[in-house]
């Protein structure tokens, strides 16, 4: 080994520290970068009769500064507040819809019952009868617009479902291909690593985890992707992509399912529990849609079925002003049941209101398990046998009246949502304020009777087996969308905190400080110029050997 060889040996590894420091600066603004580091050894020795004589220094690999435990507990913070901020997005507008005690239900409910306080005091004044009529129909049209909004967000929230799976799909293909790219890579430079390709493929994965939480397993330099209990998206070099399809139990509801190779060897969807797809935008989407959501809407029904029922009630006891007893106040559009897309059987389930105190705000799957007819409640999953045999049958259920009809298959199953649309399906019956039913039966039109008791109703217990009056049922929605507003919002600022500590904690380690990179350029730059000096000098000594001849 010559000096020229040692000075060669220094050349090398400076340039490559160079290229290394020049490589992090340029991306020292490139999300998801890891710095990276040559890693160098002595070339070794060289023995002699004056003893080992070093053969200089050689580059072993570029390593990149990572730690995988850092990483995915930033990873696993993001996720998470992506989900809240996901949950957050929606229920903020719910609260904004209800939180407003000057406009929308709550004085559209204020302001019914004060005219009808009215009629009760003056029973054959046309001009408070007409009020009653005129608030009667602005808290209608409140109802109907507050549920068109909530079936508004739920339209919303299917088509994000759909986008957010197309995405993720989008995503597992991409890391299919990084995993490629990186075994060939290995294969072609004797198994160094591929910083580079690592470093996209794991910002792809958390990206990929701010869309939903997913469990990454890494073997032989592959990384393979699975979500919920274990369902597979990436298995080697293979993707199992997710579907948003409309559910089998309700079709308007989007829901999402996985792929599995059935016994035929064809790929299959199947529907996945929607409470265990966690995390991420999806994750939160789909928990707000099952937690507060639905929860809402039912609860807006219950409270606009026991209006219409409570006041119709009261009314059918009283007369109107020509005498005659009073009709229908308020029209609910008719209940019915969803059937699921895969019954066979030829059964079928007739619902109706039976006694709106006992409703409660649950929907209900009906199951025939070869023998009855079983009830689950969702989302409580309280179960119950309802005891009607295959050949049919009516029972009270729950505030309910089902009429079983028809032979079922073991197996099939229907969905009952006996308040989600009640708000939206609420009208007023009557047009001419002479058939308000304001008197008591019998005792003529300048009686109040009737209107007084239907003014009563407003702090009645009217709802939730006796336990709630109707200003108490909605003020029991507003307060808790307002807790959940509240506690995702804080959540949320307790989790943005926890994403900065995370990532400045793995910046320290894995992000690039400039101001080092610049001082070992320097560095770097005086042992290029000592290396090059060594040539030179075995330049020198090479002409004067030669000049000695």
């Amino acid at each position: 080994m010559n000096l020229a060889n040692l000075g060669l040996s220094g050349l090398n590894a400076a340039s490559n520290r160079l290229q290394t420091a020049g490589h992090n600066i340029n991306n020292a603004a490139t999300v998801g970068f890891n710095r990276q580091t040559v890693l160098v050894q002595t070339a070794g020795s060289t023995s002699t009769g004056a003893g080992y004589i070093g053969r200089g220094v050689q580059a072993v690999t570029v390593q990149r500064s990572y730690d995988s435990f850092l990483s995915r507990q930033l990873v696993g913070a993001q996720t998470t507040g992506a989900a809240l901020v996901s949950y957050g997005n929606e229920i903020s507008q719910v609260n904004n819809l209800f939180a407003d005690r000057t406009v929308g239900i709550t004085p559209a409910l204020q302001n019914f019952f004060d005219s009808i306080q009215a009629v009760a005091s003056a029973p054959a004044d046309s001009a408070a009868r007409q009020e009653m009529l005129g608030r009667a129909s602005s808290l209608v049209s409140q109802l109907n617009n507050s549920n068109a909004f909530l079936d508004s967000q739920r339209n919303n929230i299917n088509t994000q479902i759909t986008t957010t799976v197309t995405q993720i799909n989008s995503y597992v293909e991409r890391v299919r291909d990084l995993n490629t790219q990186i075994t060939t890579a290995r294969a072609s430079s004797s198994n160094h690593e591929p910083n580079d390709l690592l470093d996209q493929r794991d910002q792809l994965v958390s990206e990929l985890s701010q869309l939903v939480e997913v469990k990454v397993y890494e073997q032989d330099g592959n990384v393979s992707l699975s979500i919920g209990n274990g369902q597979m998206l990436l298995g080697g070099d293979t993707a199992f992509p997710l579907v948003a399809q409309p559910s089998a139990a309700d079709h308007s509801r989007v829901i999402v399912a996985y792929t599995a190779i059935g016994s035929d060897g064809k790929a299959m969807s199947v529907e996945m529990n929607e409470s265990s797809i966690k995390g991420g935008a999806l994750g939160g989407l789909l928990t707000y849609r099952r937690e507060s959501l639905d929860a809402v809407q039912n609860d807006l029904g219950r409270m606009a079925a026991g209006i219409a029922i409570a006041v119709n009630g009261v009314h059918a006891t009283g007369e109107d002003l020509n005498g005659v007893a009073g009709g229908v106040f308020f029209a609910l559009r008719a209940l019915g049941s969803l059937p699921n897309s895969q019954n066979t059987g030829g059964a079928n389930i007739a619902v109706a209101f039976s006694d709106v105190n006992k409703l409660t705000g649950q929907d209900y799957r009906i199951e025939f398990d070869g023998n009855t007819y079983v009830a689950t409640s969702i989302p409580g999953g309280t179960v119950t046998d309802l005891g009607v045999p295959a050949v049919g049958g009516s029972i009270d259920f729950e505030g309910l009246t089902l009429d079983l009809t028809g032979p079922p298959t073991s197996g099939d199953s229907w969905l009952i949502q006996p308040t989600r649309s009640a708000a939206g399906g609420i009208s007023l019956a009557i047009t001419d304020p002479a058939k308000i039913a304001a008197a008591t039966a019998n005792t003529g039109t300048a009686n109040g009777g009737a209107a007084l008791e239907l003014a009563q109703l407003q702090t009645k217990k009217v709802l939730g087996n006796d336990s709630m009056s109707l200003n108490e049922a909605f003020s029991q929605i507003v307060n808790k969308v307002g807790v959940q507003t509240q506690q995702n919002g804080t959540a949320a600022k307790a989790q943005a905190a926890l994403i900065q500590q995370n990532f400045a904690a793995q910046q320290t380690l894995s992000g690039v400080n400039l101001d080092e990179e610049y001082v070992n350029l320097t560095r770097y730059q005086e042992q290029y110029s000592a290396a090059a000096r060594l040539i030179e000098v075995s330049s020198n000594l090479f002409d004067t050997l030669l000049g000695m001849r």
